[in-house]
């Protein structure tokens, strides 16, 4: 019987993406990732390298989903709102991926990846549909491109990454569900946008 490569590293990167999101790349462990995914560490050295690379293949990975997920392709770079919305449908179906940025952040000396120049010409591309959209006049120039860009993406993860202040800001205002959550952002980023 063939050996399925393609299937085994999938397991591999979902098991690794479990095991750093809780623990961190400093915490993590080899040897749980191999057993949750049911394959010989040795595999891990093999396809990723050393655990420093295979966190950068789990970041590559998951960035990579959230790219072809939601993305401010020039369809959404006239409605940055919508934008917004669709980066708060992203986090509330993959609430693993803020975690893994957050310890990709504290690290002392971030990890370089094998995909870095390309998640720069990517970012670079969207700037450059955002600053298209200004010139167009569809979108506030008030803000330099990437800095409305950046922000966006801040305004969408903010919900996420720190529930507790959010449950205290929003602590008595009555309804407060996801819904009215992702409507209030959407809201909020087109006055920024507009």
């Amino acid at each position: 019987m063939a050996w399925d490569t393609g299937r085994t590293k999938q397991l591999l990167l979902d098991a690794a993406v479990q095991e750093f999101a809780e623990y961190g790349p400093e915490g993590a462990r080899v040897d749980r990732i191999a057993k949750s995914a049911g394959v010989n560490k040795e595999r891990i050295y093999q396809y990723f390298g050393n655990k420093q690379q295979l966190f950068g293949h789990v970041i590559d990975h998951e960035l990579t989903k959230v790219m072809a997920a939601a993305s401010p392709l020039p369809e959404y770079c006239d409605d940055l709102g919508e934008f917004a919305g669709l980066l708060f449908d992203w986090h509330t179906g993959n609430p693993t991926f803020l975690r893994l940025l957050r310890w990709e952040g504290l690290l002392l000396e971030p990890y370089p990846t094998e995909r870095d120049t390309e998640r720069s010409a990517y970012y670079a591309k969207r700037v450059h549909a955002v600053a298209q959209a200004q010139q167009a006049g569809t979108v506030s120039g008030e803000l330099p491109a990437e800095h409305l860009l950046y922000a966006v993406f801040a305004l969408s993860a903010w919900w996420f990454a720190a529930p507790k202040v959010v449950a205290m800001v929003m602590a008595g205002t009555g309804e407060d569900s996801r819904a009215t959550r992702r409507a209030a952002l959407v809201a909020l980023v087109r006055k920024l946008g507009a």
